[in-house]
């Protein structure tokens, strides 16, 4: 079979496309023939061996995909040959045309929805899960304030918001941005790149703030969430790209949280919970993921260099 494989760390271009062996399924596991591969920016820190995180060479990316069954291994109960699924990890890497998963790491996918939909599931439907809800704790009739919202992540964060009976705030930083962002369930959404944008936030709330921010930028926006949060509100960082200073005092005088994330800390229990709601949310519409642009698998360099472009709205895909 076809995969991509990186023997160094490094740019975009360390992702090579080889021939490797059909890994066979083992004991309670499955092995999937992807149509559609999620690309995820935590897989560009990884290639490039950010924070001394990468895998050990060499190495096959991606944990994200979907597609049919091709066949299980002794154990396997609820799947079966030709089933539609999406995966969330591999055992293998999910840049490939096969990839081998742990049974639990396979889920079913709705025939209401595309391969390519169900290749945007895991990390950023996951992740928005589990900050808004395990980490952030946001309850129906509470606000929330999703700081970058036309993203993969943040369109995520905006329906199960809207679906947890949540009062939406989105923001983008292009006109096209913004209208996708309501139309995805946000009740508005704001312009960051205006100069006072947040004053608009304020005086739509009749100035009290919101319960919770989901936060894609931190080094940018962290002391500006501080602004915007109201008393006991939960800012929950999930995407930063440097440093930043701030001033605990407005933290203090909120009694606010400053939450930190990352959806491979999240327990087995936790993960089967996410994955049930997304799955049903699939199945009755509130979830629907945008995809962007899809690339072949040979393109897999492109497609890295895209999903850290400015400007992109949704999910970039790999179509093995």
């Amino acid at each position: 079979m076809k995969a991509i494989r990186v023997s160094e760390y490094g740019g975009p271009s360390v992702l090579k496309l080889e021939e490797v062996p059909t890994p066979p399924p083992g004991p309670h596991q499955v092995l999937v023939r992807a149509h559609a591969v999620g690309i995820n920016p935590v897989g560009t820190y990884l290639r490039s061996n950010t924070d001394n995180r990468g895998p050990k060479l060499p190495y096959t990316p991606g944990a994200d995909a979907a597609g049919v069954v091709e066949a299980v291994g002794s154990g396997v109960t609820g799947f079966k040959a030709g089933d539609r699924v999406y995966v969330g990890g591999s055992v293998t890497g999910s840049y490939a045309e096969l990839c081998l998963c742990e049974q639990a790491q396979v889920h079913p996918l709705p025939g209401n929805v595309s391969c390519a939909q169900g290749a945007a599931m895991n990390v950023p439907y996951a992740t928005a899960y589990h900050a808004l809800f395990n980490r952030g704790h946001g309850r129906a009739g509470e606000t929330v304030l999703v700081h970058g919202a036309s993203g993969g992540v943040g369109i995520a964060g905006v329906q199960l918001a809207r679906a947890g009976g949540m009062t939406v705030f989105g923001t983008a930083g292009t006109d096209r941005g913004r209208r996708l962002v309501a139309e995805q369930g946000a009740h508005h959404a704001l312009d960051h790149t205006a100069p006072r944008y947040l004053d608009e936030l304020t005086a739509l709330t009749n100035g009290r703030g919101v319960d919770v921010v989901l936060e894609m930028l931190a080094n940018v926006n962290l002391q500006k969430d501080l602004g915007a949060i109201a008393m006991c509100g939960r800012i929950v960082v999930i995407g930063n790209r440097g440093t930043v200073e701030l001033n605990p005092r407005a933290a203090m005088n909120k009694d606010a949280a400053i939450l930190g994330m990352a959806l491979f800390h999240a327990s087995p229990a936790q993960l089967a919970g996410i994955h049930a709601a997304l799955v049903e949310g699939l199945r009755n519409g509130t979830l629907r993921p945008v995809i962007a642009q899809e690339f072949p698998l040979a393109e897999a360099a492109r497609a890295h260099e895209a999903v850290l472009e400015a400007g992109h709205h949704g999910k970039i895909v790999l179509v093995p």
